[in-house]
């Protein structure tokens, strides 16, 4: 009897033994459960492959619980606000003027947040992907080592309980999705008081009387919006001779003085050099192009100066993973120079945006798996800025077209001469599509104007299926629409718009 015992023990040892050590194997480990990270694991899982995330901190990553996702909340928020204060242009009688609930919209945009959280948790066990909980670190191309996470001091919904734990992990296969975070420059760097990045932007304990923001990129133009919104003074200072530096001219031109119409004040072609923080307000000095120099107070300062890869502490610089500007260098599927690495997102570089690494998470994954995939092309992802008036853009702008010593056909069509906008109270925007003179190809698009972050997909799939004019011009859009104006826009390319007069036309 004893013997059996004896046998039947050595037995389950070796049978836990065996399962502990597949636990912690696996195809593919990715690094980082950002947007990048976690669709790049799902899309392993579905296609058969034993897989694992690595995540410190939030399931969906800055995106889902610091970035676009709240923001987006916020934003909403101070739409309603607006269309509040303006419903008696509606014919709409309110009791009086609105009053602003910080700490209700506030929870709101964190409700928002968690709830995602928690689906991405979901859609992980749904598709038996494990979650590992901690901080990874590269220990050659085929291993990790997982230590406890670091406590960051936000608001954090934790692990899901299903969670594996610190240890060593293995795959044949690993992908690093880490993202970045917010560039810091001397002398600005944030406090969570006097300064803030956006993660302090989107819980202020109270809302300032003034604010001001170092650079005009979509994250520090949607906090000028929003807290413009709101009632704050609030004024932008970029580096650049120009705000919304990546976008079409002629656009951000008239973001600028849709801004300025708002009471947004903007320095451009100049540069916060120096900050003294007081009691509860910070006094900047800020140069403009000429060397003349202004002092400015307000209550806060957003740095909103861009971002960086989260590249430290991953053990990279030990494999030899080559490294540029501070980011992974990646070929067009994810491939690093060193065999069984992978970079996907912000941390391989622009454009940092939560599209554009889902589908590079994808591509990767498909790659390794040994499906024919092309890459990404960068040019036919959109760009989208959620302020008020909202802008949206894919593909070449008209100066960079030209650049390329390409001859172009340029269409514009108006808000103003659209009834649907007309009727919704949003005058003002614009349509602007620019096509190659000589194939008639639709090489970009550029509007402002209200919700043209959900038109400017369709313009997205005209390029993917390298429309041209002809297929635009033959698209038949619902009436009374905004998408109107996309095919009336295709139509004042070539000299054809029907709800503009001819001298409204135009085409360069």
């Amino acid at each position: 009897m004893a013997s059996v015992s004896h046998d039947s023990g050595a037995l389950c040892f070796a049978t836990e033994a065996l399962r502990l050590m597949s636990s912690s194997n696996y195809d593919v480990i990715v690094i980082g459960a950002g947007p990048g990270g976690y669709v790049a694991a799902i899309r392993a899982a579905q296609l058969g492959l034993r897989t694992a995330v690595v995540e410190q901190a939030h399931l969906g990553g800055i995106c889902l619980n610091w970035g676009c996702i709240p923001t987006k909340a916020l934003l909403r928020s101070a739409e309603v606000l607006h269309e509040v204060s303006a419903a008696a242009h509606f014919g709409v009688v309110t009791p009086g003027a609105p009053t602003l609930d910080l700490k209700a919209m506030l929870a709101r945009s964190r409700a928002v947040a968690q709830e995602l959280n928690a689906g991405v948790g979901f859609l992980l066990k749904k598709n038996g992907v494990d979650v590992i909980w901690g901080t990874a670190k590269l220990r050659g191309n085929a291993a990790i080592e997982v230590e406890p996470p670091a406590q960051t001091g936000r608001q954090n919904p934790g692990p899901p309980k299903e969670a594996h734990g610190p240890g060593r992990y293995t795959a044949a296969h690993i992908i690093v999705a880490t993202g970045a975070r917010p560039r810091t420059l001397p002398g600005l760097e944030p406090d969570g008081k006097s300064i803030w990045t956006y993660f302090e932007a989107m819980l202020p304990p109270s809302l300032p009387h003034s604010l001001l923001i170092a650079g005009s990129g979509a994250i520090g133009i949607e906090f000028a919006s929003f807290y413009r919104a709101l009632g704050c003074e609030v004024t932008v200072v970029e580096l650049l001779p120009e705000i919304l530096p990546a976008e079409d001219a002629e656009i951000a031109a008239l973001a600028r003085k849709s801004f300025e119409k708002d009471g947004i004040r903007i320095f451009s072609g100049a540069k916060v050099v120096e900050v003294k923080r007081g009691e509860d307000d910070i006094t900047a000095a800020v140069e403009h192009g000429d060397g003349r120099r202004q002092s400015i107070t307000a209550e806060r300062l957003i740095s909103a100066v861009g971002v960086v890869g989260n590249v430290e502490g991953l053990g990279l610089e030990a494999l030899g993973v080559k490294l540029d500007k501070g980011l992974i260098v990646a070929d067009g599927v994810g491939r690093t120079n060193v065999a069984g690495i992978y970079a996907i997102g912000d941390v391989a570089g622009g454009p940092m945006l939560a599209h554009k690494a889902e589908h590079e998470g994808v591509i990767c994954v498909e790659s390794i798996k040994g499906l024919d995939v092309h890459a990404l092309d960068k040019l036919r992802i959109p760009a989208c800025t959620y302020s008020r008036p909202q802008i949206a853009s894919v593909g070449l702008t008209e100066a960079r077209a030209k650049a390329q010593g390409r001859q172009v056909r340029v269409g514009r069509f108006p808000f103003r001469a659209n009834g649907k906008a007309l009727a919704l109270g949003e005058r003002d925007g614009l349509v602007k599509t620019i096509f190659d003179a000589g194939t008639g190809e639709l090489i970009g698009a550029h509007m402002i104007g209200a919700e043209v972050t959900e038109l400017i997909q369709g313009f997205v799939i005209a390029m993917q299926l390298e429309a041209t004019e002809e297929d635009l011009i033959r698209t038949v859009f619902p009436h009374p629409t905004l998408s109107e104006m996309m095919g009336e826009s295709a139509l004042a390319a070539y000299g054809r718009a029907l709800h503009i007069p001819p001298a409204g036309r135009a085409s360069g």
